[in-house]
């Protein structure tokens, strides 16, 4: 491969490969980034439905706790609602724990509902008799319905918590957009710079020779002006001036 074809295909090579790689890496960090913000909203999703869920269930106790301590109406059914609402309430509380382990409203939240147990415990434990409806109504607002409270302000704090948190990984997921594109950025203005120096390249090594060339011969043919190519001439172009000077001189050697 002689050098104004060499040139040309390095030159046309390194573009494609320059956008290959620049194409591989905004890729590759795309779909890093595409990964992160589906974590990020699958987490932020499922925290915010186990916070729900947890109210869900403390309100089912609650209501099964008034039944009981404020009505006085002991019924298995309250009595199996009331252990039900609680099982999901700690189910949750430690699925939770699953998707958030540094959350600190978690260890409050389980401190206050381990309470809340014991509370639900010795109500369910007491007889059917001994139940009094207004000393009931008085436990129900004053200890149980403390607890209740502080568990209810938890669960939100744990939900605003979680939200709170979205900000500053959505900001790295900003920067990390700006990382994806900037390969891509710098490739462009670097395969601009290179298609620049292939066109000066290609202009003074090849278009303007063969345009010399070609008038040089045009003057031959039309006018027998002696064939002289002022630009300068380089690799297989040079072969061409060449081959077209040896070509005149046969020719006038044979009219001679």
């Amino acid at each position: 491969m002689k050098g104004l074809r060499k040139r040309v295909t390095i030159g046309f090579l390194s573009i494609v490969t320059l956008l290959f790689i620049s194409g591989m890496i905004s890729l590759f960090e795309l779909g890093h980034l595409s990964t992160d913000a589906e974590s990020i909203l699958n987490n932020s999703r499922r925290n915010m439905e186990l916070g729900k869920e947890m109210l869900f269930a403390l309100q089912e106790h609650d209501r099964a706790v008034s039944r009981i301590a404020v009505l006085g109406e002991r019924d298995s059914r309250y009595d199996s609602l009331c252990m039900n609402s609680l099982s999901r309430l700690e189910t949750s509380l430690l699925a939770a724990y699953d998707t958030s382990k540094s959350n600190a409203y978690l260890d409050s939240l389980t401190t206050s509902v381990s309470g809340l147990r014991i509370l639900t415990g010795n109500l369910l434990a007491s007889k059917p008799d001994s139940l009094d409806v207004a000393r009931g109504a008085v436990w129900y607002e004053t200890t149980y319905g403390a607890t209740v409270s502080q568990i209810t302000d938890q669960i939100n704090g744990y939900m605003t918590f979680t939200y709170n948190r979205l900000a500053p990984r959505a900001e790295q997921l900003n920067h990390n957009a700006y990382r994806a594109v900037t390969p891509v950025l710098i490739s462009l203005l670097v395969m601009i710079a290179i298609v620049l120096m292939l066109f000066y390249f290609i202009t003074i090594y090849c278009v303007n020779p063969i345009l010399g060339i070609n008038k040089s011969l045009s003057d031959y043919l039309a006018f027998k002006l002696p064939f002289t190519v002022k630009a300068e001439c380089n690799d297989e172009l040079q072969d061409l001036k060449e081959n077209i000077e040896s070509l005149i001189n046969a020719a006038k050697k044979n009219k001679a």
